[in-house]
């Protein structure tokens, strides 16, 4: 029989994406508000993986992905989820969104994002959120698999959550024990 434990604390971090720098600036500082200060933020890129989101948000967008200091509970995310839907409503005109938030944590086996969207791969957590396995750590690195969305798989953003796991790593190893 296996002996229930408290899960370790997971490393917060978001995708955010907006047709417009300002408005990238403002949901940084709005996530901040909620989660702490990030202790990193990436350089804005183009968002260019995928078309489906011009007819609703425009032709192009720009993207920043950010770690947040603080580590949370993993049983948390359903809650950050949430209120990340509540900030893409508030920032949208005519019923379409200005900005598109993915949370998620980072942990040392893996990348789960949450989404409101259920597939084979996303177990449901609760009030309508899953959670979506993105990448995995193997082999002193972070894998795709075979659902994992080509801009989460890109060597780029491989390595940038790799640095992100070293941190949280770090940060694991000064933390209090729980």
């Amino acid at each position: 029989m296996s002996k229930p434990t408290q899960a370790l604390p997971v490393k917060l971090v978001f995708s955010v994406f907006a047709p417009a720098a300002g408005i990238l600036n403002d949901t940084i500082n709005r996530l901040s508000a909620l989660y702490g200060q990030p202790d990193f933020v990436s350089e804005q890129n183009l968002f260019d993986y995928t078309d489906y989101y011009n007819p609703e948000m425009g032709q192009v967008l720009v993207r920043r992905f950010l770690s947040m200091e603080k580590l949370i509970r993993p049983e948390a995310l359903p809650d950050i989820k949430l209120a990340t839907n509540d900030i893409e409503k508030e920032s949208a005109v005519d019923d379409r969104r200005h900005v598109n938030i993915d949370p998620g944590y980072l942990s040392q086996a893996h990348l789960i994002l949450a989404t409101g969207k259920g597939y084979s791969h996303r177990p449901y957590l609760r009030d309508g959120i899953y959670a979506d396995l993105t990448l995995i750590y193997q082999g002193k690195k972070f894998c795709s698999l075979p659902w994992t969305y080509p801009d989460y798989a890109d060597e780029k953003q491989l390595s940038m959550l790799s640095a992100i796991r070293s941190r949280y790593l770090l940060q694991l190893k000064m933390a209090e024990p729980i």
